[in-house]
Parts: C-alpha cells; sequence; structure tokens
C-alpha cells in the first residue's frame, strides 16, 4: 500500500524568518500524523536554513511515525544521524545557492565515499535512501554501495506537467512518466525499494501514485501551502486521500 511522507521543512521556513519559536515543527509532526502521514521527512541542510539539529533531536524523540532525514553525506551529518537515529536517512546532493534540491545524487562520481556513508548508518540500525534521477547507471551504482531505496527524482515531470497545462496526456509528460516507471522497475528488479518525491502536488501526483510498485512518495512544499487555509491536518488527508485513490486504479 501506496505511503506519504511529509516533508515539514517550510513549517521551519517560516518559523526562520522571524527567527522566533513558531510555528514549533513537531506540533506541525503531529499535525501531519493526525492526517494520515505515514512518515515525516526533514532536512537538516549545512546552513541550518530551515531545519536545526534540535529540531533533528526533539522529532526523533517525539515522531510517533516513520521520520526521514534527508542530509548530505557529509561527516558531521553521518555522526547527526548515528546520534538522533532516524529510521530512514536519505543521501541527497546540496548546494548552499540552491533554493531547494536542485537534481539527483551523482552516485557513480563518489561510489566508495557514499559505500562507506551507507556502511555507518547501517551500523546505526538506519535504512539508507539515496535520490536520485530516473537513470538506470545511478540505480546500479545505488545497489553496488547498499542502498536499501532509492528516490526517483520527479521533478523533471512535475515541470513538464505544469508547462504542458497540467496536461497529464501530453507527450513530454508521458515521456518523462516513462522514465520513472522504467526507473521503478529497474530499482526492484535490484532488490530496492522504489520511492519517489520531489515538486509532487495535488494536481501531478496522481500518475506517479499509480506507477506498479512505488511504495512512498514524499511531499513537502504543497501540503504546507494548502495548510496556511485548510489547516496541516486538513491538508494532509486530501494528499492521503488522492494517494490511496490513485494506488486503486494503478
Amino acid at each position: 500500500m501506496i505511503e506519504l511522507g511529509v516533508n515539514i521543512d517550510h513549517v521551519a521556513t517560516l518559523r526562520q524568518a522571524r527567527r522566533t519559536w513558531e510555528p514549533d515543527p513537531a506540533w506541525a509532526a503531529v499535525e501531519a500524523h493526525l492526517g494520515g502521514a505515514d512518515g515525516i521527512t526533514i532536512h537538516l541542510r549545512e546552513d541550518r536554513r530551515h531545519i536545526n539539529d534540535d529540531d533533528v533531536r526533539r522529532l526523533a524523540e517525539l515522531t510517533q511515525v516513520k521520520l526521514n532525514l534527508e542530509m548530505a553525506a557529509t561527516d558531521e551529518m553521518v555522526d547527526i544521524a548515528c546520534r538522533t537515529r532516524p529510521q530512514m536517512a536519505m543521501l541527497v546532493p546540496e548546494g548552499r545557492h540552491e533554493v531547494t534540491t536542485e537534481g539527483g545524487l551523482d552516485i557513480i562520481a563518489q561510489e566508495l565515499r557514499l559505500k562507506d556513508v551507507i556502511a555507518r548508518l547501517a551500523d546505526a540500525g538506519i535504512v539508507t535512501s539515496v535520490f536520485i534521477d530516473a537513470e538506470i547507471e545511478q540505480i546500479e551504482a545505488a545497489a553496488r554501495i547498499g542502498a536499501r531505496v532509492c528516490e526517483i527524482h520527479t521533478g523533471p515531470y512535475a515541470h513538464a506537467f505544469h508547462g504542458a497545462g497540467r496536461d497529464s496526456e501530453a507527450a513530454p509528460v508521458r515521456v518523462e512518466l516513462d522514465k520513472i516507471r522504467s526507473a521503478g522497475e529497474a530499482v526492484r528488479h535490484l532488490g530496492m525499494r522504489f520511492n519517489a518525491g520531489h515538486a509532487l502536488n495535488y494536481y501531478n501526483v496522481g500518475p506517479i501514485a499509480r506507477l506498479h510498485g512505488v511504495r512512498e512518495l514524499h511531499i513537502g512544499h504543497a501540503i504546507v501551502s494548502r495548510s496556511i487555509f485548510v489547516g496541516l491536518r486538513q491538508a494532509v488527508a486530501e494528499m492521503k486521500r488522492l494517494l490511496r485513490e490513485a494506488a486503486q486504479m494503478g
């Protein structure tokens, strides 16, 4: 059954805009859980632009569903993960000047380094995911380094969907969707879990949720944006309903 991981980074972004103590990401995690979230995702960035170290500690202690820690593959972040022990750590590329993650992790360029990182995380009992583009070579490299989960980058699909006027049958959209479908098949064939995420929203999520074998979608900005108008609990519940309905049609 498909699961929903809710990224609450932008709750912390709002807090940091005033450098105060609210809204509290821990409370957001509770509301997301009550709305039906199967997991909570947070990204501890090098510059601490939204989620900070104390958030990670508190969420690791308080979250009652799976906690997924997005992180760069640095010694600092590995040490933090091993101390706080989230259920899953997702390795992502990170650039200081990017607004959000702009592409998948290049595993091939740093296989030995990433294999060591995954081994350290595994020794701490943490499942490791890698955020990668829908490229067979990167998926094969993920298997070689011992990743247990591949999260396929859905950004190119989302941009094609928007550019085509939200027409899921448009040729550019179908091309990107086929890439993700093929990537998911390769991930599963190599014995890893197929997750997906990035730039998914209430309009474009259906075709992704219908893909065979996709286990979990990670969605943040769209849910937090809608929560301004309807509340986080309802925003999560609406997204969860869309995922379940789409998956039943797949």
